[in-house]
């Protein structure tokens, strides 16, 4: 079989990562101390590592149900990867606090890069797909 390519969202999803990380990096050096913005680097890399990781298991899960697999055996792989993402991210996360001089808070906002470029996203292809699509009476601004 061959590879699934990424949709457009992902892609968009994906590059809105790096202009978000970016964006706050750029802002943080700027105007918050050193510490704050190294931070926000660490944290920011382990989310959008985090993102990848995620991606190529759930990639490799509906393979799986493509192929066949039963579902109690799909069920177990992504509980197991779940769990050993989790495990990795908690231990890199207490490597990171521990070990190097990081805000707390600019680590957390760092963790939270990908969730703020996946809003971004969705609000920005929502206004940008109203704005494309005709005008017809009692049509919803958001819902296609």
């Amino acid at each position: 079989m061959k590879e699934a390519k990424k949709s457009p969202l992902q892609k968009k999803i994906e590059m809105g990562n790096w202009i978000v990380l970016g964006i706050s990096l750029l802002l943080s050096a700027l105007f918050l101390p050193h510490r704050f913005t190294i931070g926000i680097l660490a944290g920011g890399i382990i989310s959008i590592a985090n993102f990848y990781w995620l991606a190529k298991d759930l990639k490799k899960l509906f393979r799986q149900f493509s192929e066949g697999v039963t579902t109690k055996r799909a069920k177990h792989y992504i509980l197991m990867k779940f769990y050993l993402r989790f495990i990795v991210t908690g231990v890199v996360l207490y490597f990171v606090i521990t070990r190097m001089p990081v805000s707390v808070i600019g680590l957390v906002v760092g963790l939270s890069i990908v969730v703020i470029s996946i809003v971004l996203t969705i609000v920005i292809e929502n206004l940008i797909n109203s704005i494309r699509r005709p005008k017809k009476k009692n049509a919803s601004p958001v819902i296609s």
